[in-house]
């Protein structure tokens, strides 16, 4: 990418993210971590880091920058969010998890569980809230899963410097509590919400969502118990099945959607076959019977890549006058954020924090965010000047 470019993006970037910072060498402190996150090749580590923007005399100085001072990293969040809603609108805000392998036992939140895509697993997870175009997607905000290992022990708390405010949550409540706790009150244009990662407590994770106003597309398994609300499927309706047996009776209703795919710097097309069902929640005491409260309405949306396989996808969603054409195309929004995310934890930094405090944690994948941030801003600004030039 041309350096010309760059350098206004990181410029202009660091002038509004850390005009919120109180002190002249903290902003300059910013500017720097920002500077050598972009700089430093492979692990994005404070020492790394200091290598590429002032050497050993740094190394002391952006490290209490991140671990120790007294920065609050949920104002250059918010700046970073309106940021980006300034140069495009997103589309949707996805919430997506990441899973971040560590060795030891003392980095704040690390723990033994099982990962939907790795297996067993033994570090830390987050989740973070993606601005989401398509082509410019970025993390805004992240919440970290902590638990109750950590939030039960009075010395872990104080040696990883757990604020009081933080709790114990499943991983379900975790990744609702990413967005609605924070995003939703930063006077930010209303988007859906796509949850990319497995929901099992329908009822109670959705309903959240509802409750606040907020619509929302969340993943779920095919064993997830529904209650059939759809007079299409009038031999089935008041009865509750598995997901996936609902939408194999509801195969005849599928019809094709076709959506876009970026690959490389290529929008190819793309077509899956999709149906959505109306549904409700079950009541959580009694999975064979429909809740008290009428079931919360709620949407089915299956999509098949091949006809004769079984849904490659299954999502919920409380937006249920949306046409399944326009719901599959916003779950796309979560398979990029997906890729992009994976990819950003090695070329941003977003999983390479070595510290250890809950703190220095919140700091740094704050500026790994705002790295991946320029990144995307100068990569489109380049496409956008060849764009220009080739029809000129």
């Amino acid at each position: 990418m041309p350096q010309d470019t760059k350098e206004t993006v990181t410029r202009q970037l660091a002038a509004v993210l850390f005009a919120s910072l109180a002190r002249r060498d903290q902003r300059s402190k910013g500017e720097q971590y920002l500077r050598g996150l972009l700089q430093a090749q492979g692990r994005k580590s404070i020492r790394n880091i200091a290598a590429n923007v002032g050497g050993p005399t740094a190394e002391q100085g952006l490290h209490h920058f991140i671990s120790s001072s007294t920065w609050d990293w949920m104002p250059v969040r918010q700046a970073l969010a309106h940021y980006l809603a300034h140069v495009e609108a997103a589309r949707a805000w996805v919430v997506q998890p990441i899973s971040i392998p560590k060795a030891g036992e003392h980095s704040v939140g690390v723990h033994r569980g099982l990962d939907p895509r790795l297996g067993s697993f033994r570090g830390q997870r987050a989740f973070g809230v993606w601005h989401a175009t398509g082509e410019l997607n970025v993390p805004v905000n992240w919440r970290l899963y902590l638990p109750g290992s950590w939030v039960r022990d009075d010395t872990r708390r104080r040696r990883a410097d757990i604020p009081d405010t933080a709790d114990e949550q499943t991983l379900e409540d975790c990744a609702a509590a990413a967005f609605l706790t924070t995003a939703s009150s930063w006077g930010l244009p209303p988007r859906p919400v796509v949850l990319n990662t497995d929901v099992r407590r329908v009822q109670h994770t959705l309903g959240q969502f509802t409750d606040a106003g907020v619509p929302v597309i969340a993943r779920i398994s095919g064993a997830s118990q529904l209650a059939v609300d759809d007079p299409e499927l009038s031999a089935r309706v008041g009865g509750v099945l598995e997901a996936l047996e609902i939408l194999d009776s509801a195969k005849k209703l599928r019809r094709p959607v076709e959506w876009t795919e970026k690959t490389g710097q290529l929008d190819v097309r793309r077509s899956s076959l999709a149906v959505a069902v109306r549904v409700g929640c079950t009541d959580p005491g009694n999975s064979r019977t429909p809740s008290a409260d009428g079931a919360r309405h709620l949407v089915l949306l299956g999509e098949w890549r091949h006809p004769q396989h079984c849904p490659g996808a299954l999502w919920v969603t409380n937006m249920t006058s949306v046409p399944a054409s326009a719901l599959l195309r916003l779950t796309k929004l979560g398979c990029r954020v997906e890729r992009e995310s994976a990819a950003a934890g090695k070329s941003a930094g977003l999983k390479d924090y070595e510290g250890r405090t809950f703190r220095g944690w919140h700091r740094h994948i704050t500026l790994a965010s705002a790295a991946h941030a320029v990144t995307t801003l100068t990569d489109m600004a380049d496409t956008a000047d060849n764009r220009t030039s080739r029809s000129a």
